[in-house]
Formats: C-alpha cells, sequence, structure tokens
C-alpha cells in the first residue's frame, strides 16, 4: 500500500507509521507546513480544491480564492515576526492526486532558531482550525464527534540530515481502526452539497490505495 501511494501520488509527502500508542497510519499529504535547508525556511498557503481537469485549467471560484486568501494573509502575519527577507509568491493551481489546489509559497531566513515558537505560532493553520483560531478550535473540539487524533496534526522528519520537512497530515488513514480522514474549509458563501462533494473526493486519495 506504502509502494502504491508513493507510485500514485508523486507530488505529495508520503509516510507509513506505526507505534503501541498510535496504532498504524498511512499519510498522504500536499500540504508543506515548515520546511528549512542550508537556512532557508519555507511554508505554503493550501486552500481552495477543485476536480483535476483533463486540461489542467480551471476557473476559480470567489469563495475558494478568497478561502485561500484567508489562509495565506494568516501564514504571512503568523511567519513576519520570525523572518528576515520574506518572500510571497502565488497563489498558482496546482495538483494533489485527483484534484487542484490554489497555492501561495512563503520563503524566509530567521535570526529565532526557536522551531518550537514558530510551529505554534503555524499551526493549526484556518485550512484546518478556522478564523478566530482559539475560538474556532474550542467550537470544534466541542462539537465534532469524531476525535481527529493525527488527522490535521503535522508530521515528517526534523533536523535530519541538517534539513527539516514537516507536513500537515490532510489525506490519511488510521489503519488500525479502517477510518479515513478528509475535511473541507466552509465560508459564510458555502454550499453544503458543494462542501460534501468536496470530502468525498479528497476521501478518494486514500480510498484509491485499498482497492
Amino acid at each position: 500500500m506504502f509502494r502504491r501511494a508513493c507510485d500514485l501520488y508523486p507530488r505529495m509527502f508520503i509516510t507509513l507509521f506505526a507505534s503501541p500508542w498510535s496504532g498504524a497510519w498511512m499519510v498522504a499529504t500536499p500540504e508543506i507546513l515548515l520546511e528549512e535547508n542550508a537556512g532557508e525556511w519555507r511554508t505554503i498557503a493550501l486552500a481552495g480544491t477543485m476536480p483535476l481537469s483533463e486540461d489542467g485549467d480551471c476557473a476559480w471560484s470567489d469563495k475558494n480564492i478568497r478561502e485561500q486568501r484567508y489562509v495565506a494573509t494568516y501564514i504571512g502575519d503568523r511567519v513576519r515576526p520570525f523572518a528576515r527577507d520574506l518572500q510571497e509568491s502565488g497563489p498558482r493551481t496546482v495538483r494533489a492526486g485527483y484534484l487542484m489546489h490554489l497555492r501561495s509559497d512563503f520563503t524566509f531566513r530567521t535570526a529565532d532558531t526557536n522551531i518550537g515558537a514558530l510551529l505554534t505560532a503555524l499551526h493549526p493553520t484556518p485550512a484546518v482550525c478556522g478564523l478566530p483560531k482559539e475560538e474556532a478550535r474550542a467550537f470544534i473540539l466541542r462539537h465534532e464527534h469524531c476525535r481527529r487524533r493525527y488527522y490535521s496534526g503535522f508530521c515528517g522528519p526534523m533536523a535530519m540530515d541538517g534539513a527539516t520537512h514537516l507536513f500537515v497530515t490532510l489525506r490519511c488513514m488510521s489503519l488500525t481502526d479502517r477510518l479515513l480522514y478528509a475535511g473541507g474549509g466552509l465560508l459564510r458563501e458555502s454550499d453544503e452539497q458543494a462542501e460534501w462533494d468536496e470530502t468525498e473526493a479528497k476521501m478518494a486519495t486514500m480510498r484509491a490505495l485499498t482497492q
């Protein structure tokens, strides 16, 4: 299954891990939370979703553009206190499995090597939590009927061979419990059926590995 994921999703971060306290998990995620290599740091704002088109082109709705802009603005504001030479590029359309997303890239250098403080400032982003951050997180903890566990957390190698690559665990499955995880971003103008269909499409990323 892991090898199939690597073959199907060459643009994603694929990981399989297991422990006595976590159970076994498979992750296929396109979203970089934080990367560092040779002193240069990078993060992205990934939001907005459309099915993959044959020609790779698409017309983004105002809702998707606004959703991605919320995330990009948040990330820029959170990174700026840590950053020197902050550069933002995008948004641009990128492919992730059977879907397309809007992505903005942020690169910077920092004199503050406290990666914990930077991660605390960044995570969770509005793409998985909402805004305002603390109020949205409290609402989710009160009302979501299923514990997220590793879904919407982050994972990846840290300070391995001098580099860090941390990714948000978006498209993932608990192999132990046979559960798939995915979600959608809700705005005031969201259409409930369209959001449900979008989440079903995201589920297809992991479902394809079980067939």
